[in-house]
C-alpha cells in the first residue's frame, strides 16, 4: 500500500516542491489518493497537499472566484479534453463516427448504473434533472382530479411543469412549505399530513437547490408505496455530491444532472426508473410499442451531440479516483470553514441544517438587514466573487420566508477563496454596502 512518504519520495520531493499532477492524468490524481489512503475522508478533507494536487487538474480563471459550482462546474482537463476530441472525432464523418460513439455509450451507462447503485437497465441518460424529471411528470397516466403533493421550495421548472398538466388537464397540486433549517422528521410528517385519497405523485428534493436541505426521500418513498402513490425525486445537487446508492432510496423516478456535482460536460445527466415503472411511463418524444420497456426510449431525442455523453466516462473515473466519501468530506470541510467563522456574528443568519450528515458543499447565508441581491452585487463588483441569491420574501407563509446567498464550492475550491469570501462578508455585517456598489 502507498503511504504519504512513499508518495512525496516517489514524486521527488525536493526543498519542499511537489510532484504535479498532470491535468490529463487520471493516474496520477489515483496516485494522490493513494498516498492519503490510511487517512480517514475527515482527515484528508484537511490535507492542503492532497487537495493541490487535485486542484491542479482544473484549468481556471483564477482571476475570478466561483462559489456556484451548483448551477454547473467547470470540468477537469481530462474531461473536457476527452469532449473536445470526441467532437474532433465525430466531425470527420458525422453520419459514422457519430454511431460509433453512441454505441460506445452503453459503457458509461453500465459505470454510472454500477457507481450509483441501480440495475443499467433503469438509466436514461439524459441533458440534465429538468429533462429527466419531465420525463416522469409528463409521463405519468393521471386523470383530473387526482392530486400531486409537492413543496413551495421545489425547482421552479418543475413546478411549472405540473402547472401546465394542471391548466391542460385538470390535475391538482398541492404544495407544503417549510422554516429553514428544518428536520428530516418534520419534512416526513408535514407530507404524511398532506396526503389525501386523492393523492397519486409525492414530488420532492433530495437535497433543495436553495439551502440543501436534507429529505427523508426513503421513509418518503416507504410510505408513498404503501399507500399506491409514486414517488419522484428531484436529485439535481446529490449525485455525486454525497455517497448514497439509489436502490437505499426506494423511489420510483430520480432524476439529476450530471455538470453539477460529477464535473461531466454540461448538457449531461440521467433518469433512474424503477424497473416496473418503465414500460408504463410514456417518454416525452414518441417511441414505438416494441420499445416500451426499454429505458432507452427515454432518450429518444433525435440526432444530438454523442460527445457530451461519451465524455461521462473521464468525469466517473475522476470522481472516482478521488472517492465519494473524500470528496464529500472535502466540501463539508470547505462549507463548514466559512459557516464557522461567519456564525458568530450577531447579523449572520445561516439557512441550511450544518449538522454531520446533513449539508456537504451547499448552504446558504444571509446578513440580517441586507438585501441577498444587493449583496451579491457587492461580493462581484468588489471581490469578483460569484455566488447566486436565494430569495424566499414573498413566501406562502411569511414566517418561513428568508433571503441569502447560496454557496458552493467544490473541489478546486482553496482555503484562500474561502476565506477571502469570509472577510468580504464580515466587511459588509460590520460596514454596510458601500451606496456606489
Amino acid at each position: 500500500m502507498w503511504s504519504r512518504r512513499t508518495f512525496l519520495r516517489l514524486g521527488g520531493v525536493v526543498g519542499g516542491a511537489v510532484m504535479g499532477v498532470r491535468a490529463s492524468g487520471l493516474d496520477q490524481v489515483a496516485a494522490a489518493s493513494a498516498a492519503v489512503a490510511d487517512l480517514t475522508p475527515e482527515q484528508a478533507a484537511q490535507d492542503e497537499f492532497y487537495w493541490r494536487e487535485i486542484q491542479s487538474a482544473f484549468t481556471l480563471d483564477r482571476s475570478l472566484i466561483n462559489l456556484n459550482n451548483g448551477n454547473s462546474c467547470p470540468s477537469p482537463e481530462v474531461v473536457h479534453d476527452a469532449y473536445k476530441r470526441y467532437l474532433d472525432f465525430s466531425n470527420q464523418a458525422p453520419v459514422y463516427h457519430r454511431g460509433l460513439i453512441e454505441d460506445n455509450i452503453e459503457t458509461a451507462r453500465r459505470r454510472l448504473a454500477e457507481e450509483f447503485g441501480c440495475d443499467p437497465e433503469e438509466l436514461a441518460i439524459t441533458r440534465n434533472s429538468s429533462e429527466s424529471l419531465q420525463i416522469a411528470q409528463s409521463g405519468l397516466d393521471l386523470k383530473p382530479g387526482d392530486e400531486i403533493v409537492s413543496t413551495e421550495q421545489d425547482y421552479p421548472r418543475m413546478l411549472t411543469t405540473w402547472d401546465q398538466r394542471v391548466r391542460r388537464e385538470g390535475l391538482r397540486v398541492t404544495l407544503i412549505d417549510f422554516p429553514v433549517p428544518t428536520t428530516e422528521q418534520d419534512l416526513y410528517d408535514r407530507f404524511e399530513q398532506a396526503i389525501t385519497p386523492q393523492t397519486r405523485v409525492l414530488h420532492f428534493c433530495h437535497i433543495t437547490n436553495r439551502s440543501g436541505q436534507l429529505f427523508p426521500v426513503q421513509r418518503l418513498s416507504r410510505m408513498a408505496r404503501e399507500r399506491g402513490i409514486l414517488t419522484i425525486v428531484d436529485g439535481a445537487h446529490s449525485v455525486a455530491h454525497f455517497p448514497y446508492q439509489l436502490r437505499d432510496l426506494e423511489c420510483d423516478y430520480y432524476g439529476t444532472s450530471l455538470h453539477k456535482w460529477l464535473l461531466g460536460p454540461t448538457g449531461t445527466g440521467f433518469l433512474y426508473v424503477r424497473r416496473e415503472r418503465i414500460a408504463s411511463t410514456w417518454p416525452l418524444q414518441a417511441a414505438p410499442a416494441r420499445d416500451n420497456d426499454d429505458i432507452r426510449k427515454f432518450e429518444a431525442i433525435g440526432t444530438s451531440p454523442a460527445a457530451t455523453k461519451a465524455a461521462l466516462n473521464e468525469a466517473l473515473a475522476f470522481h472516482q479516483a478521488i472517492g465519494a466519501e473524500r470528496k464529500a468530506a472535502r466540501l463539508r470541510h470547505l462549507t463548514m470553514r466559512w459557516v464557522d467563522r461567519l456564525k458568530a456574528l450577531p447579523r449572520i443568519r445561516i439557512h441550511s441544517n450544518v449538522e454531520p450528515g446533513q449539508t456537504w458543499g451547499l448552504a446558504c447565508v444571509g446578513i440580517e438587514g441586507l438585501d441577498a441581491r444587493a449583496m451579491q452585487d457587492h461580493l462581484w463588483d468588489r471581490y469578483r466573487i460569484i455566488v447566486t441569491t436565494v430569495n424566499r420574501t414573498n413566501a406562502t407563509n411569511p414566517e418561513y420566508a428568508y433571503q441569502g446567498l447560496r454557496i458552493t464550492p467544490n473541489v478546486y475550491t482553496t482555503l484562500e477563496v474561502i476565506d477571502t469570501f469570509c472577510e468580504a462578508m464580515e466587511e459588509m455585517h460590520d460596514r454596510g454596502i458601500p451606496a456606489s456598489a
